[in-house]
C-alpha cells in the first residue's frame, strides 16, 4: 500500500467530488519506480468506481496520463506524484472528471481561445513547493484545450533527461523542446507570455480611485483590506500577488498560528482581499509615480491609473552577489531556494553564500541531500541564531569559511567552482563544486521611484508613524520601508497602518 490510512481517507472524500469517469492509461516497466506508480494507480482505482486503468505505450516510461472517456486530455505524470505534487493528481481527477476549477471565466475563456499547438513538459522535484502551481496551471490549460497537453516529470525519475537538457533548477518549463520558463508561475503569468495578457486600454479607462494600493504582498493585501473596509474605492496592483512569500516554504512565526506555508497564506490573503471588492490588476508593475491634481502611477504596459492617495507596498527580492558568474549560470548551478532545487544537486558539491538565519538554515537543509556544503560568510562570524550555528556544527559534511570576499562564480556550460579571498589574509581560493545557492539578504523593490520620494542609502522608503512618506498623498508599508525588521506580520501591521493613514489623509483633505 502505498498511501497511508490518513492520506486514503482524504483522498476518498475528494474522490466522492468526481462528476464523471476517467480513464488512467499506464506505461510502466519493470523498475521500482514502475511498481510504485502501479500501486499508486490501483489504490486509485480501488477507491472509486469512476476510475479505469488501462496498460499503453506513453513516450516515457515510467507514466501515466488522466483522460476524459474516449479522448486523451494530454495530462500526464511521468513518476509518481506524491509528496507536494499529490494535490495535482488529485486537482487532475477531478477536473478532467468535468468538475470545475477555481478559476475566472475570463481565464478560461483566454485558454480555449489559443489557436497553436503547445506541448508543455515541466521538471519538478517532489520537495519543491513551488512546482505544483506551475504543474496545475498547465494541466487546467490542457484539460480546456484540445491542442495543448503537458506532462509533469519527476527529475528523480528521470535523472538521465535532466542531465541531458542540464536542467538545475525546479520547475523548469520546456514548450515544444525549446526552454519556456523557470520558477513559480501562475497561470495568469502563463498566458501573458505567450502573449494572452491584459489590455492596457482595459485599465486607462479605470476611474480613479480613493486609494490605489501598489504590491501585492502581506503588507498591500492589509492595506487593500483596512482600505476597502472603509467603504472608500481601493485598486491594489500586483507584479504577482504573495509576492515574495509565494516562495517561503515553512512559516512558524505568523502568531496564533503553529504553522502555515507561504502559498496557503498567500491563498487566504488572496481571498480575503477579494470578501471586500477590492479591484485587483495581477500581473502588473509599476514604472513610474508622479503628483498632479491627483496621484498618477504608470504602469510598465503604458497604462495610467489615477488616485486620491496610494500606498507603496512593493515588497523586496533577493540580493544578488552580483561577482562575474552569477548572473550567467542562473538555474544553470547558482540558485535561491535551496528546499526547491536542492534535490537536483544530490551526492554534489556545493556552496552556500550567507551566514545568516537564511544561509544556515539552507545549508542544513542540503547537508542530508548533498555530498558536501561549503559556507562562506563575509564577516568575521556567522549571524546566524545559535540554534541553528550549533545544529549545523554538527554536521559531518559542512565546511563554514568566515570572513572571505566571493569574487567569481565559475563554470563553462554550468557551474564548476566558486572563487573567494581570505579577508584576513588576502590569499584567493577555489573550491571546485557543482552548485552555489546565495542567501544575503534583501533589497527593496524600490528603483522605479528614483528620485520621487525620499529613500535610505540602501533604497528604503523613509516613513513616518502613520506610513506617511515625504510626499502628501503617498504612504507605503511593509519590507519596501525603513522599518527595523523584515517580517510578515510587521508587514501587515505596517499595511494597515498606511491603510488609516490615508484615510485620515482623506478625511482632512
Amino acid at each position: 500500500m502505498l498511501l497511508d490510512a490518513e492520506i486514503k481517507a482524504q483522498l476518498a472524500q475528494y474522490l466522492q467530488m468526481m462528476e464523471g469517469d476517467v480513464l488512467l492509461k499506464v506505461s510502466a516497466g519493470s523498475d521500482d519506480v514502475s511498481r510504485d506508480m502501479l500501486a499508486l494507480v490501483d489504490e486509485l482505482a480501488a477507491m472509486s468506481s469512476r476510475i479505469k486503468v488501462e496498460h499503453a505505450e506513453l513516450e516515457r516510461t515510467p507514466s501515466f496520463s488522466v483522460n476524459r472517456i474516449g479522448e486523451d486530455t494530454e495530462v500526464t505524470f511521468a513518476g509518481i506524484p506524491l509528496g507536494h505534487e499529490f494535490t495535482s493528481l488529485v486537482l487532475a481527477l477531478l477536473q478532467v472528471s468535468g468538475r470545475a476549477p477555481k478559476v475566472d471565466k475570463k481565464v478560461i475563456d483566454q485558454i480555449r481561445a489559443i489557436t497553436d499547438e503547445y506541448r508543455f513538459e515541466t521538471y519538478v522535484s517532489l520537495s519543491c513547493h513551488n512546482c505544483p502551481d506551475v504543474v496545475q496551471a498547465l494541466n487546467v490549460m490542457s484539460i480546456f484545450n484540445p491542442g495543448i497537453s503537458h506532462v509533469m516529470i519527476d527529475g528523480a525519475a528521470f535523472k538521465g533527461e535532466v542531465e541531458s537538457k542540464q536542467v538545475m533548477a525546479v520547475p523548469t518549463v520546456f514548450l515544444n523542446g525549446e526552454p519556456f520558463g523557470s520558477g513559480r508561475m501562475s497561470l495568469e503569468e502563463i498566458l501573458a507570455k505567450l502573449g494572452s495578457g491584459p489590455d492596457a486600454a482595459e485599465l486607462d479607462d479605470k476611474e480613479p480611485y480613493d486609494v490605489l494600493v501598489v504590491g501585492g504582498g502581506p503588507a498591500g493585501s492589509s492595506a487593500a483590506i483596512y482600505a476597502a473596509r472603509k467603504g472608500i474605492r481601493t485598486g491594489i496592483i500586483a507584479e504577482r500577488f504573495g509576492g515574495q512569500v509565494m516562495d517561503t516554504l515553512a512559516i512558524e512565526n505568523f502568531i496564533s498560528v503553529k504553522h502555515t506555508e507561504g502559498p496557503k497564506l498567500v491563498a487566504s490573503l488572496e481571498e480575503h482581499v477579494k470578501e471586500y471588492g477590492v479591484d485587483i490588476m495581477n500581473l502588473q508593475r509599476a514604472k513610474r509615480l508622479e503628483k498632479k491634481d491627483m496621484i498618477e502611477v504608470e504602469l510598465e504596459n503604458g497604462a495610467v491609473l489615477k488616485s486620491k492617495t496610494v500606498i507603496i507596498s512593493t515588497g523586496a527580492r533577493w540580493r544578488n552577489v552580483n561577482v562575474p558568474g552569477e548572473e550567467e549560470f542562473k538555474n544553470k548551478g547558482v540558485a535561491y531556494c535551496a528546499h526547491c532545487d536542492g534535490p537536483l544537486f544530490e551526492g554534489k558539491d556545493v556552496a552556500v553564500i550567507g551566514g545568516g538565519n537564511s544561509g544556515i538554515e539552507a545549508a542544513i537543509d542540503l547537508a542530508g541531500i548533498v555530498n558536501h556544503v561549503t559556507v562562506i560568510e563575509f564577516a568575521p562570524e556567522l549571524k546566524a541564531d545559535a540554534v541553528l550555528q550549533e545544529r549545523l556544527n554538527s554536521l559531518p559534511n559542512v565546511t563554514v569559511v568566515t570572513n572571505a570576499q566571493t569574487t567569481e562564480i565559475t563554470g563553462a556550460d554550468k557551474v564548476n567552482g566558486i572563487s573567494y579571498i581570505d579577508r584576513a589574509s588576502s590569499e584567493e581560493h577555489h573550491v571546485e563544486l557543482q552548485g552555489v545557492f546565495v542567501q544575503i539578504g534583501l533589497v527593496p523593490n524600490t528603483e522605479w521611484l528614483k528620485d520621487t520620494l525620499e529613500r535610505t542609502r540602501f533604497g528604503e522608503i523613509v516613513v513616518d508613524k502613520h506610513g506617511a512618506t515625504n510626499l502628501p498623498g503617498v504612504f507605503a508599508a511593509g519590507d519596501c520601508t525603513d522599518s527595523a525588521y523584515k517580517q510578515i506580520i510587521i508587514s501587515m501591521g505596517s499595511g494597515a497602518t498606511a491603510a488609516l493613514g490615508a484615510f485620515d489623509y482623506l478625511i482632512r483633505n
